[in-house]
């Protein structure tokens, strides 16, 4: 079989859709379909199926996408090996990173690899951490993060490492009733407007596991994810919130305890299993490592 059209079906595992594939690899939707039906011939057995208009891959091509991988890793595994020699990391990396999380770890990253001749490629990509196979199709390392009482995501095509937790706090404006308190329990604020960030994301996901376990359902008044926008509805009065510890706060605000629950967020790092036979990639996941450790050390 070959191995570019075996990159072909994995693109196509990737991003769904043909028109979709072939756009990312500077193809015509017919180039990229008769690639798929000349690899079906080599591999001696049907890969896709129609479903509705589109095609989706049959259990043999599910099979053979997972071997693909390993072909292409090992490919990979060899473009590494010769990257060695020059006994340095060299190459860009394609890095996404939620922008909070990019506020927090990205200065420190790229001071710790300006000299080891790695390029990064940084991009802020706001999506939930259930969008990381998908990214893993353009990016090399993807921050992401989730609620702690969550599962991490399991996949055979993703390699997920946890590299720091953050807690969650309270933020009140000054003059808020409770803005004295060392500590608050979240029935105390059975009454309170809050502003949240979108379903799906961390801090939204702590408020509702807040609530499933305390029986107090939260009256949410707005959703914005840019944290900035958060604190200075919370300043004017317009509600409180839920903010990350580590998310630089205005200084007008109140940042008070969550008493008697466990409120926070993961740092997870992505990459494909075989990327981290890459120096590049190694190098940067190891600043990053690094640059989570100085935020907790501070």
């Amino acid at each position: 079989m070959d191995v570019e059209r075996l990159r072909v079906l994995r693109e196509l595992a990737d991003r769904g859709t043909v028109s979709a594939t072939a756009a990312a690899l500077s193809l015509t939707p017919s180039a990229v379909s008769q690639q798929l039906k000349i690899l079906a011939r080599e591999a001696g057995v049907a890969l896709l199926e129609p479903d509705g208009r589109r095609v989706r891959l049959t259990d043999a091509g599910r099979a053979l996408v997972l071997r693909a991988e390993e072909v292409l890793a090992a490919l990979e595994r060899a473009g590494a090996e010769m990257a060695s020699y020059r006994r340095s990391p060299r190459g860009r990396v394609r890095v996404a990173m939620f922008p909070s999380g990019a506020a927090l770890l990205l200065p420190g990253v790229l001071s710790r690899i300006a000299e080891s001749g790695v390029e990064i490629d940084a991009q802020d990509v706001d999506e939930p951490a259930s969008s990381v196979p998908q990214l893993l199709a353009d990016f090399d390392v993807i921050l992401t993060h989730r609620d702690e009482r969550a599962p991490s995501l399991i996949s055979p095509r993703v390699r997920l490492e946890p590299i720091m937790r953050e807690p969650i706090d309270l933020v009140l404006p000054p003059d808020h009733r409770l803005a004295g308190r060392p500590a608050v329990g979240i029935e105390e604020l059975s009454e309170e407007s809050w502003i949240s960030v979108r379903g799906g994301f961390p801090v939204d996901d702590v408020l509702q596991s807040v609530a499933a376990a305390t029986g107090v359902q939260p009256r949410v008044v707005q959703r914005i994810n840019d944290f900035r926008v958060i604190e200075e509805l919370v300043l004017g009065g317009h509600g409180v919130a839920l903010m990350p510890r580590y998310v630089p706060a205005h200084g007008g605000l109140v940042s008070v305890r969550l008493a008697g629950v466990r409120a926070a967020r993961i740092y997870e790092l992505a990459t494909r299993p075989a990327a981290v036979d890459r120096p590049a990639v190694v190098a940067v996941t190891a600043a990053f490592r690094a640059a989570a450790e100085a935020v907790r050390a501070a």
